[in-house]
């Protein structure tokens, strides 16, 4: 491998595009995948390109590359979609990959906690078993699938909830004093954006320095914290006394994912619990 290491980030939106300035700021050359290139942090090499169309892009990197980052977002948020995203968009990359002759040391795919069914509370790990009853989980493990057998060692990185500056769901939802259930909790489990982002360049670093990575790891806070205990801190915190008569935050599952296996590896949370990455993104300027 060359002493800058190479990486294409394909789906380089959000977490992809704060990935790739940790990078640069460590000396990599990072290639990203998106349709609107203007939309790439300063320093990024843009390749144009639509994860859904299977004609590789025009300025898809020449030469070697040493890592595949895939991290598409779903556009539709029905079966269709995903599969599209996550699945299609996947083999369309690795097709390309063949196409111009290149077998990257390593592939993270970004999943997501979603493939895992438990919804009692359970405590889960890289080792649960991940038996999701969704649409949305079940071709998420497809593509793992997919990942995992493409021909390049991979790894998964299911993350969980993400928050942060534009990720604001749960606090439009706490300003508009919308309740959650108390009993049973519904544990809920995030990620800071930023830590989502620092968890992968932590992993590509660590296996640019000949670390052994093993093939899922999960993308998680310190803390998962029951959703009424989040609620009630955040209207403590805005200032919300106002109760909504009607509208209540739903949610389906409630587990807890733990971060061990990531954390024996050296990485460490830069918001360890909802209370300090909300404070961060309350102290930022209002983007909703």
């Amino acid at each position: 491998m060359a002493d800058t290491p190479s990486v294409l980030i394909a789906g380089c939106g959000d977490v992809g595009g704060r990935l790739a300035e940790r990078l640069l700021a460590s000396a990599w050359t990072v290639y990203g995948l998106r349709r609107n290139v203007a939309a790439l942090p300063a320093g990024v090499l843009p390749v144009a390109g639509d994860l859904e169309h299977s004609e590789s892009p025009v300025a898809w990197p020449t030469g070697g590359l040493d890592y595949l980052v895939y991290s598409a977002a779903a556009t539709r948020a029905d079966e269709a979609g995903y599969r599209v995203a996550y699945v299609e968009g996947l083999r369309h990359v690795l097709g390309w990959l063949t196409q111009h002759g290149q077998t990257p040391k390593r592939l993270l795919f970004v999943s997501s906690s979603g493939v895992y069914g438990q919804q009692q509370g359970e405590w889960i790990d890289e080792s649960s078993p991940a038996e999701a009853m969704s649409f949305s989980g079940q071709v998420m493990r497809e593509a793992e699938q997919l990942a995992l057998h493409s021909g390049i060692a991979a790894s998964l990185v299911r993350l969980t909830g993400l928050y942060g500056p534009g990720r604001e769901w749960l606090l439009t939802q706490v300003r508009q004093g919308y309740r959650v259930a108390v009993e049973p909790p519904l544990y809920a489990n995030r990620i800071h954006v930023d830590d989502a982002a620092g968890l992968l360049a932590f992993l590509l670093q660590a296996d640019a320095r000949g670390v052994a990575l093993q093939e899922c790891y999960l993308g998680v806070d310190d803390a998962p914290a029951a959703l009424a205990e989040v609620v009630a801190w955040l209207r403590e915190y805005l200032g919300v006394t106002q109760w909504s008569a009607e509208a209540t935050v739903r949610r389906a599952g409630s587990k807890r994912c733990s971060n061990a296996r990531a954390r024996a590896l050296g990485w460490a949370p830069q918001y360890p619990s909802y209370r300090e990455g909300y404070a961060a993104v309350l102290a930022g300027p209002r983007l909703c």
